[in-house]
């Protein structure tokens, strides 16, 4: 058994509703709470399963909100109740990253963190470990790290990252300095990144010394790194916890960690890479979905569900059922059927990206009984 790395804590942010994976996928049953690869168990406790051989049990931290407290620690008993991190409302990755490195900055001065989602999809996990490794020893060196994907095909659905020069640090065996990121290309786009080769999907994974995080939200978001910085020195205070939260945490600004720490430390040269060579998916929409639980046969038909009646001929795509109903499909392609107790979505995979649209509708109408 391979040791687990002293100096490391992983954090995990579970916060989101995955509005394209609607109706599956809602407020009070977020997407990371779901089985969505038919493992058993949740994608929360997937990556808790992950982390645990390369920080240990007592090193893994959750930042979700107040109202899903009880389910993540249910899906994950093993969890120290100091490591929960409550929001009292969502305000974006740069605030419960953030956070998470002020409280464990002051708890452990010079700890290394690591950012991985909570509702991602990694096959590969020793090659993710090697890749996690590296990218601590780089962050050791006073580097802001994330980890790309190599990648297998020319997405539309994910940002890419530009390599730069090589950097050349003692425990990593490949990292890089980023030259840029670029956001979600069109397919010609994609197509030449992918010949390219210096470029690699961006999967939102951070790792970095505690304090130089802080210093690059700082340096970039003054307002920001203070109301941190003030919620870590209440956090572990139970008496001063709540009503710090309360007070400071809806004014922090709502933004994501992309614009307030790794674009301006690219362009500084303090942002590094470190090549992924696993499967990874973000599970962005349901022909996502379809396309990983048919091990990427565009003419199989996915069924998810423990009591899924499901009679297929000549069909393809996916079928996510919740309900007893027998669901009956023939002779269409590329179908997306979720079928719950109460709503109904029947679309493409074509059309997977536009379910948003529909939740975004269900709020101006106030529907949110189905949300």
């Amino acid at each position: 058994m391979v040791d687990d790395i002293p100096d490391f804590y992983a954090v995990i942010p579970a916060g989101g509703v995955g509005s394209r994976l609607w109706p599956l996928s809602r407020a009070d049953a977020p997407k990371f709470l779901h089985d969505l690869t038919g493992a058993g168990h949740s994608l929360l406790r997937e990556t808790w399963n992950r982390l645990e051989p390369l920080a240990g049990p007592d090193r893994i931290a959750v930042v979700t909100g107040r109202a899903h407290r009880a389910a993540v620690e249910d899906q994950l008993p093993g969890i120290a109740d100091k490591n929960v991190i409550l929001e009292s409302e969502p305000r974006d990755s740069a605030a419960a990253i953030g956070l998470a490195a002020a409280i464990l900055h002051r708890r452990h001065p010079d700890v290394v963190i690591g950012s991985f989602a909570a509702d991602h999809v990694i096959r590969g996990t020793r090659v993710f470990e090697f890749a996690v490794r590296d990218a601590v020893a780089v962050a050791r060196e006073g580097y802001i790290v994330t980890i790309g994907i190599a990648p297998s095909e020319p997405a539309v659905g994910f940002g890419y990252i530009k390599r730069g020069g090589e950097l050349i640090v003692d425990g990593a065996r490949d990292a890089s300095l980023v030259e840029r990121f670029v956001e979600k290309p069109d397919l010609e786009t994609a197509k030449a990144y992918v010949a390219d080769r210096s470029y690699l999907w961006n999967a939102g994974m951070f790792i970095a010394r505690a304090d130089v995080l802080l210093a690059e939200i700082e340096a970039n978001n003054p307002e920001l790194h203070a109301g941190l910085l003030e919620l870590a020195e209440a956090w572990d205070d139970r008496d001063r916890r709540g009503p710090a939260v309360d007070r400071i945490w809806p004014r922090l600004e709502k933004i994501a960690i992309d614009y307030v720490v790794a674009e301006p430390a690219a362009e500084k040269g303090k942002l590094a890479v470190v090549p992924g060579h696993f499967d990874w998916d973000d599970v962005g929409d349901f022909a996502s979905l379809a396309k990983l639980n048919s091990n990427g046969r565009g003419t199989d038909l996915a069924i998810l569900g423990p009591n899924a009646r499901v009679l297929s001929d000549a069909a393809s795509g996916i079928v996510v059922s919740q309900t007893s109903r027998v669901i009956s499909i023939i002779g269409v392609k590329d179908i997306v059927v979720v079928d719950t107790d109460d709503a109904l979505l029947v679309t493409t995979a074509e059309h997977a990206q536009r379910v948003k649209s529909v939740v975004d509708a269900l709020k101006v109408t106030g529907r949110g009984d189905v949300l």
